[in-house]
């Protein structure tokens, strides 16, 4: 029986992507989420676990991630020459599969008694290889086959919302599991290093059999004129891109909601343990904030399609504001914690869902100011300055700790203390968020979007750039 014939998306554009094909590519944020989840959470296992001191984990994460920027880069350029018969992209999720089981692994195979600057060695070696070699040989073909894999808009943003689903789902087992399933599998209910090995090796299986199926179902059906990105000198088309405003918008979103996603990745245990007493309720925390996050999912397709990306994004960011904001005055309050909590829990979904298809509008508008999309360094570039700011994020929860003179062995909480955690928990946050709001006000591609692929259309056809 012949597989249904595919229609038109509401501009006209032939759809190209089943089911299937969504499903096999949402298991890319899987290997993805798993190793950015777990480098999120490692400073707690780093301190609590292994002993290492606050400032050293956040030095060790920051210079991780500043290599991992630069590596973005030469990714981009790598990606954009390469010549493989299976695309430029496709081939990467084949040759990373293994090494992303290993690296996962790795993060928590610290060696015991190691010298201060063997320990420093291993911890940055391994970050390094997870976040600046591993991941972003994934993370930047991954990016980039949004735009290759269908020219649809409105499959790029169903992509998206796979993609993100699947993305929060592993993001939620390593928030919601990682202490209850560790304190189970380690020694008297207290989890060890054993414990978080064991549970690095599960993910690290799935994350390799997920790359592999991704590999087999990734065709890349764009036209080879719509592939096209060669013959643009690194430094031109970084010029080019800030020209760009759409794609400058996405960059420094990118930029903010990785300093948030990293805080809130690796705060939610040391707000549980230190402010709450229990660090067993960032399980409960989790999976409270899973009701406002289905919801999210739920009604963000209906909302873009509605509002628009811009309208929705902003609303989103309201409400998060909102939630935010009423956390300050109650920062003690588990109830509150819960209820408000849902509200900031529901603003980061939208954006998560639709930055793919925001970075695709703006590549986009590079075909339309330069006859040419930049797909790799648009995707690398925007990528450089996420990274830096995630391991900006991560690092700040070392630093602030330190700054207050954080001991992970006492008893009491200092006053110190709790007002570092609530930094890096409420208050930082809730001012990427207002940066957020003002940025998204700003993306008016939309407006514009039918008209600019029209003219990108009759261009090609007359093969006369407009630069």
């Amino acid at each position: 029986m012949s597989k249904k014939q595919l229609g038109l998306d509401s501009m006209g554009i032939q759809k190209t992507m089943r089911l299937g094909d969504y499903l096999a590519d949402s298991g890319g944020q899987f290997a993805l989420n798993s190793i950015s989840g777990l480098i999120g959470a490692i400073t707690y296992f780093y301190t609590d676990k292994i002993g290492v001191a606050a400032m050293t984990a956040a030095n060790v994460l920051l210079i991780a991630k500043i290599v991992d920027a630069f590596t973005d880069l030469i990714m981009g350029r790598i990606m954009d020459n390469g010549k493989s018969p299976k695309g430029k992209c496709r081939p990467w999720f084949l040759r990373m599969a293994i090494p992303a089981f290993v690296v996962i692994v790795a993060l928590f195979s610290v060696p015991s008694g190691l010298s201060s600057p063997m320990l420093f060695a291993y911890l940055l070696i391994t970050n390094i290889l997870a976040s600046a070699v591993v991941s972003t040989a994934i993370s930047i073909p991954y990016n980039a086959i949004q735009c290759m894999r269908t020219p649809s808009i409105e499959e790029r943003t169903k992509m998206g919302i796979f993609r993100s689903i699947m993305g929060y789902l592993i993001g939620m087992i390593i928030a919601i599991a990682l202490v209850p399933i560790t304190n189970l599998l380690g020694v008297n209910g207290v989890a060890d290093q054993a414990a978080y090995i064991k549970f690095a090796v599960v993910l690290g299986l799935i994350s390799m059999v997920l790359l592999l199926i991704l590999y087999a179902k990734s065709a890349e059906t764009a036209t080879a004129e719509q592939k096209q990105d060669d013959g643009v000198p690194f430094v031109k088309a970084i010029g080019m891109l800030f020209k760009n405003k759409y794609w400058v918008i996405v960059l420094i979103s990118n930029l903010f909601s990785a300093v948030i996603f990293a805080l809130t990745g690796a705060s939610g245990t040391y707000y549980a343990k230190w402010i709450l007493g229990n660090d067993n309720l960032v399980a409960l925390m989790g999976a409270v904030g899973l009701i406002s996050t289905f919801v999210g999912f739920g009604v963000v397709g209906p909302m873009t399609n509605k509002l628009g990306i811009r309208k929705t994004l902003m609303i989103s960011m309201i409400i998060g504001i909102a939630g935010s904001v009423v956390r300050i005055f109650f920062p003690d309050s588990l109830i509150v914690l819960m209820t408000a909590g849902q509200l900031t829990s529901f603003a980061i979904i939208p954006l998560m869902c639709v930055c793919g298809t925001m970075n695709t509008m703006a590549m986009d508008y590079n075909d339309y100011l330069y006859g040419n999309k930049i797909v790799g360094m648009s995707a690398s570039a925007s990528s450089f300055g996420s990274k830096v700011a995630g391991g900006l994020g991560g690092s700040l929860i070392g630093w602030i700790l330190a700054a207050v003179n954080y001991d992970p062995n006492a008893t009491v909480t200092t006053t110190a203390v709790r007002y570092g955690i609530y930094a890096f928990s409420i208050y930082i946050p809730l001012a990427m968020m207002v940066a957020l709001l003002l940025l998204t006000s700003r993306f008016d591609i939309e407006n514009r979007y039918t008209e600019i692929l029209r003219t990108i259309q009759a261009r090609k056809k007359t093969q006369s750039p407009n630069v």
